[in-house]
């Protein structure tokens, strides 16, 4: 079984600071891209930041100067530093990755269980 479990969630104060984890477990071969997105109450899921195996990122327009996506391929652990924080940035967070399990011919996408961050003004 192919688990993402995501920890760093929490409460903090407009302009402060939180890093998310999403570590990788189970019976992998390979994962490729990983990434985070989030999902605001009457929203829909976007993409917040995402990195490939060689490290190129990707982020949105709406985190960019803000957030760091990064990734530690030993651990399969993704990451995203969130910096001066703002109250639209409340939301459940939610990792993704492109795995390939041991003896499974193709990548699929899995997800973790999300984590609530919460941005008080």
């Amino acid at each position: 079984q192919v688990q993402l479990v995501e920890s760093g969630g929490g409460l903090v104060q407009t302009g402060g600071s939180l890093r998310l984890s999403c570590a990788a477990s189970g019976r992998i071969f390979s994962i490729r891209d990983m990434g985070w997105y989030r999902q605001a109450p009457g929203k829909q899921r976007e993409l917040v930041a995402a990195i490939t195996s060689g490290g190129s990122t990707t982020y949105a327009d709406s985190v960019k100067g803000r957030f760091t996506v990064s990734r530690d391929n030993a651990k399969m652990t993704v990451y995203l530093q969130m910096n001066s924080l703002k109250p639209e940035d409340t939301a459940v967070y939610y990792c993704n990755a492109d795995i390939k399990g041991l003896g499974v011919p193709f990548y699929q996408v899995y997800w973790g269980q999300g984590t609530q961050v919460t941005v008080s003004s």
